[in-house]
């Protein structure tokens, strides 16, 4: 009987679990979804899309000859699927579902004669207007022109090759993709056509050239043109250039294109340096006239993966380094938009200011995976299409030629939040924005762009503090800046008497000071006999403004002294501490380090270069006529640095105070320091060892010849050392093993 029990248990606990994991996401092991930092290191996140289904060929009712090269996909107003079969000459429509073939189009009549299309690769639909539904435009690359139907499938129009004197003579005009806006006008995508864009009229003539890619040239390529024939400077130019490979256009005309030829080098460059600009951009955001209009305020401008260098990984080991390889773009919701990186099956989504939501995707042959990605569409849901049980999807096609499939994505419940989120934005309902970023925190708490859309959100309500907390949290130190400036404004505009009269107690007190240290040198300069502890200090002040008379007097008249030195020395160690952890926000950025380990490499920073100088310099100059000692060189090195500590101690104050445009301010500070305590130690030498201008010279480099070399005769010494050391050891632990 007990034993039947334990059966009976056993059994239904099984049961439970296999429903369970029944329940569980197919697409759990297929890839994982991230973004990235704005530190650029990519952060786990949930997924935002999970594969659905992957279409095939068998799948599909009345196809006939199995898809072969595939180049496109695009949906119409109505959710027709639309693919370019390029090997099998036709253009594919589907239903909604992607069930069944509603109509092929490869042959057609052609004013009375038979014609066909030719190795298609791109396919556009019109946007309907009051009196005509929309357009079918064709790519027809292999008869190298642009073919027109009518949304029923019948043939309109042929738009053959445009004439300009723009193309070279011998220039091949072979369309791969279009795009047609509300007026007609028509933008192709020529693969042999490295000028740019082409823009045709709504009749197929020739209208303009827009949005040429920009080029690059090494330093040997500059030099060899300068010996090239005229014709050889224009074959160049023409192998310099890129040319675009794919473009759609959104309802507001502006296009969006994209290169895969563009030159790796700069456009990995643009990346790590966060550039805004688009000149080597594998995606760009075109208005009519050509110019880029792309918003590019995220972590890092939109171009594919951030990491280019190193094999980052989803699921599946061993993947492909090096920029993003751009090959479609595809236009989403609420101004968001995608692009598919060919070389790694990657998705990158962005929303409309180019900030990056999510990434997901990876090669293989699992579902969910891409062998070789083609294109990339979207299929939005409406009330008819949810009613029929077709939501929001992606979908993405595979052209590898052992896994020809469109890969069908639906949204997540993340997704929807996400998306939730930016159309409250869009529709300035911050209050409900705010609350979508913290359910999306709460799902991803490492999303920075979560944190971002806060601090927005509050900057919007004028709660500038919290949008500061939410900007710092996003390590996001430009908008941080924006908000501090605005709380910077509050806070002049509230206590701008109480400021005035604390910055007039400072200059009051800083000129009083000077004055009484005036008169204390003045009365020292009469005192004879040693000096006390306070007047060696306060003689810096005459030493850094009257340096020739100050040097002169520190070592003949012996008005400073080690112990003034030394306490000079040990306050420029502690201004540079303070710099450390005590330097705002704005101008430390994200760097972080104990204060602890910050005291010690500023301690270090300072203690060696000084010993390194003050024991090359007293060397050297004792070989050539120095008059001063040891002591006298390390005196008057430590009082030339004492406007290091003043500088430091204000440009560290200030940088509490300034935006990310002001922060020239800081530098400009310790700029002159620097400088001033150079000039210091310049004349300060060259009075302390009695030397002329030319030969001061001559030591000073002489000196910091000499600092590299006993650095280097301490590295050799330490290692023999540490070599000595170990062999001593391993004697003492070979002698206790045979005693």
């Amino acid at each position: 009987m007990k034993k039947s029990l334990r059966f009976a248990v056993f059994f239904v606990l099984a049961a439970i679990l296999g429903a369970t994991l029944s329940f569980l996401p197919a697409s759990a092991a297929a890839y994982s979804t991230y973004t990235y930092s704005i530190n650029g290191q990519p952060l786990s996140s949930p997924d935002a899309y999970t594969p659905d289904k992957v279409i095939t060929s068998k799948d599909i009712g009345g196809i006939g000859a199995a898809l072969l090269r595939p180049a496109d996909i695009t949906v119409d107003y109505n959710n027709k699927v639309y693919i370019a079969d390029t090997g099998n000459n036709r253009i594919l429509i589907l239903d909604k579902y992607m069930k069944n073939v509603v109509l092929s189009l490869n042959t057609f009549n052609n004013d009375g004669f038979a014609d066909a299309l030719n190795a298609p690769e791109g396919v556009f639909i019109s946007k309907p207007t009051s009196w005509r539904d929309g357009e079918i435009y064709v790519a027809d690359t292999g008869n190298r022109r642009i073919v027109v139907f009518d949304y029923y499938g019948n043939f309109e129009r042929v738009i053959d090759e445009p004439r300009s004197e723009i193309f070279d003579s011998d220039a091949r005009y072979t369309p791969i993709a279009l795009a047609v806006d509300s007026s007609g006008r028509i933008y192709v995508v020529s693969r042999d056509t490295y000028e740019g864009v082409i823009s045709l009229n709504g009749d197929g003539s020739f209208s303009s050239i827009v949005a040429a890619q920009k080029t690059t040239k090494n330093f040997f390529d500059a030099i060899w043109e300068r010996f090239q024939t005229a014709e050889q400077k224009a074959q160049n130019s023409v192998n310099l250039s890129s040319s675009f490979n794919n473009i759609t256009i959104d309802d507001n005309d502006m296009i969006y294109v994209t290169t895969q030829n563009i030159d790796k080098g700069s456009q990995q460059s643009a990346i790590t340096g966060k550039s805004k600009s688009g000149d080597y951009a594998p995606v760009k955001k075109l208005n009519p006239d050509g110019d880029d209009i792309m918003r590019r305020n995220g972590f890092y401008p939109p171009s594919g993966e951030v990491k280019v260098n190193s094999a980052l990984t989803t699921t599946n080991a061993g993947a492909a380094t090096g920029a993003s390889v751009i090959v479609d773009v595809a236009l989403g919701e609420e101004g968001t938009w995608s692009i598919v990186d060919q070389l790694r099956s990657h998705i990158f989504t962005y929303d409309k200011n180019g900030n990056l939501l999510f990434v997901f995707g990876d090669k293989g042959s699992q579902k969910g995976n891409i062998g070789k990605a083609a294109a990339l569409c979207y299929q939005f849901a409406d009330a008819r299409s949810i009613a029929d049980g077709v939501e929001g999807k992606l979908l993405v096609l595979d052209s590898s030629p052992s896994s020809v499939a469109i890969t069908v994505y639906k949204r997540t419940q993340y997704g929807e939040i996400l998306m939730t989120a930016l159309r409250h934005t869009n529709n300035k309902e911050y209050d409900k924005a705010v609350d979508d970023w913290y359910n999306i925190l709460q799902r991803n708490n490492n999303y920075d762009a979560a944190y971002v859309g806060i601090g927005d959100a509050m900057f919007r309500e004028f709660k500038w503090e919290e949008a500061m907390d939410m900007y710092k949290t996003a390590h996001d130190v430009e908008d941080y800046s924006g908000a501090f400036k605005m709380y910077r404004k509050d806070v002049i505009s509230k206590f701008i008497f109480l400021i005035i009269v604390v910055i007039a107690a400072l200059l009051f007190g800083i000129a009083k000071f000077f004055g009484f240290a005036g008169k204390v040198n003045r009365k020292t300069a009469l005192k004879k006999g040693k000096k006390s502890f306070g007047e060696e200090v306060i003689y810096v002040f005459h030493v850094i403004f009257h340096p020739f008379d100050g040097f002169w007097d520190l070592k003949h008249e012996k008005r400073g002294g080690v112990r003034g030195a030394t306490f000079w020395l040990l306050l420029v160690v502690a201004a540079f501490i303070y710099q450390s952890f005590g330097t705002g926000y704005i101008v430390a950025g994200n760097a972080s380090s104990s204060v602890a380990a910050s005291a010690i490499s500023q301690a270090v920073g300072i203690f060696v270069p000084l010993a390194l100088f003050v024991t090359a310099n007293w060397c050297l100059t004792t070989l050539f006529d120095g008059e001063g000692s040891f002591k006298d060189v390390y005196v008057a090195t430590c009082y030339a640095a004492a406007p290091l500590s003043f500088a430091t101690l204000l440009a560290t104050i200030v940088s509490n105070f300034v935006t990310t445009s002001e922060t020239g301010f800081v530098s400009l500070i310790m700029g002159v320091a620097w400088v001033w305590f150079g000039l210091l130690l310049f004349f300060g030498m060259m009075v302390t060892h009695d030397y002329s201008l030319g030969k001061n010279i001559l030591t000073t480099i002489g000196t910091i010849v000499g600092m590299a070399i006993i650095m280097f005769l301490v590295i050799l010494f330490s290692g023999l050392v540490m070599k000595m050391s170990n062999f001593v050891s391993n004697i003492a632990t070979e002698l206790s093993f045979r005693v």
